[in-house]
């Protein structure tokens, strides 16, 4: 009878301490200090004026009426949602749950809504949404295709801080080889393999060598930087012509869908390694989560030893990781120089490795959420040309960090709390 009654008990503490929910209050209060911040700002800096939005443009099939809305008070509305979605936090975190992800995404875009509004109110020129919306989707492809590289990589167990240098190797590898052959396709491939060839170095020293991963990636990204602005300077410059000066990807015109008022140009009148993209995202959530190859390279991410245990080859699956994610990596380094300019510039990632990492760490280690959170990382780095293009009264200085004060954000407060596949960085030594 003891025993009878004792196991219950225990089964029940088990039971309550499985459950138990460690919730971070950090969420809800950026949530609420940047809506403040955004509050302060409409207040102290009111703006006069209506913000005009185009909705399409002369030629096409079907085009909406532009709309003219009061600036300040669509700002203010804004406000009010992001308001209500920190609310809704500060209920999550009083109710011990973890935050949705939706909350923060919607926020990011409500807010963001808020300043484009406030700085487009009483400005001649309008606002083309079809525009807004393809430069952020063209903008975002090289972070998306790097993070899903990044999550690739640390599904499998494996930390990569060099997703910067594989984008700029790719785009080097390129322009190099879309000039020699004018064949962009040719350029592509080249830039394929070069984020793999990071990758294997990669995978080299922190698989095989066991080398702290975060210092490998980190001295590969400089190692990379260093000899692509080298080449450039003794190399490409000198023979610009004809080492390079590629033949970029024209942008193609999907029949019936590009017609689509707003969505339509802006989705499907682009490269091909814009449709690529649109392809890569759900075939990488479905390898990860719907094929035995995801499974056993989610295993080895979180329990490499239990792997083992039952045959998977750690070792081996963390390599085909590593080299997969970075022939994805690599087709957002060719985009720089077959898609969005025809000749290899130093330093021409500008930090969108980094971006793509945080990226990955936004979208919890998920291919859908990366990507989502890459395209909200687009849309704040195309802020800077659509404010030049209505002459809003914010320093050409700050619109140029504004990509990275966004990532800064939603890495250091949106995200909230997130876990790390358990084995993410730590490297496997079979006993």
């Amino acid at each position: 009878m003891t025993t009878a009654t004792a196991t219950p008990s225990s089964a029940s503490v088990s039971e309550d301490l499985r459950h138990v929910t460690v919730v971070s209050r950090k969420s809800a209060l950026v949530l609420t200090v940047v809506t403040a911040l955004m509050a302060l700002l409409l207040l102290l800096s009111p703006r006069e004026g209506d913000v005009q939005y185009r909705m399409g443009a002369e030629g096409d099939a079907l085009r909406l009426p532009d709309v003219a809305l009061p600036g300040m008070t669509v700002a203010w509305v804004c406000v009010a949602i992001a308001a209500v979605l920190a609310a809704v936090a500060w209920l999550q975190v009083r109710a011990e749950r973890t935050l949705s992800f939706a909350v923060p995404m919607v926020f990011a875009v409500v807010l963001l809504v808020a300043f484009l509004s406030w700085a487009g109110a009483g400005s001649p020129q309008d606002f083309p949404v079809s525009r807004i919306i393809g430069g952020a989707v063209l903008l975002s492809v090289p972070i998306l295709f790097g993070a899903l590289g990044g999550v690739i990589g640390e599904r499998a167990g494996v930390v990569n801080i060099a997703i910067e240098g594989q984008l700029l190797l790719g785009a080097f590898a390129a322009a190099i080889t879309a000039s020699l052959t004018d064949s962009p396709i040719a350029g592509l491939l080249a830039a394929v393999t070069a984020g793999m060839l990071v990758a294997l170095v990669l995978g080299l020293f922190t698989i095989t060598y066991k080398v702290d991963q975060v210092i490998v990636g980190v001295v590969l990204n400089v190692l990379v930087i260093g000899l692509t602005s080298f080449f450039y300077s003794e190399v490409l410059v000198p023979n610009a012509e004809r080492l390079n000066e590629t033949d970029r990807f024209a942008p193609v015109a999907i029949p019936l869908l590009s017609e689509i008022p707003v969505l339509g140009p802006a989705l499907f009148r682009q490269s091909v390694l814009v449709y690529l993209a649109y392809v890569t995202v759900p075939a990488v959530w479905f390898a990860l989560y719907r094929t035995r190859w995801g499974l056993r390279l989610r295993a080895v991410g979180e329990h490499p030893k239990a792997a083992d245990t039952v045959g998977i080859k750690v070792l081996r699956t963390r390599y085909r990781a590593l080299l997969i994610a970075g022939g994805i990596v690599g087709v957002g380094g060719a985009f720089y120089t077959v898609v969005s300019v025809s000749s290899f510039g130093k330093e021409m990632t500008a930090g969108a490795g980094f971006i793509a990492l945080a990226a990955v760490i936004f979208g919890k280690w998920d291919p859908l959420r990366a990507a989502l959170a890459a395209l909200l990382f687009g849309f704040a780095s195309n802020l800077d040309d659509m404010l030049s293009l209505v002459g809003a009264p914010v320093p050409s200085q700050f619109m140029l960090m504004l990509p990275y004060v966004v990532t800064l954000f939603a890495v250091a407060g949106l995200v909230g709390k997130s876990r790390a596949p358990a084995a993410d960085g730590v490297p496997y030594i079979k006993e």
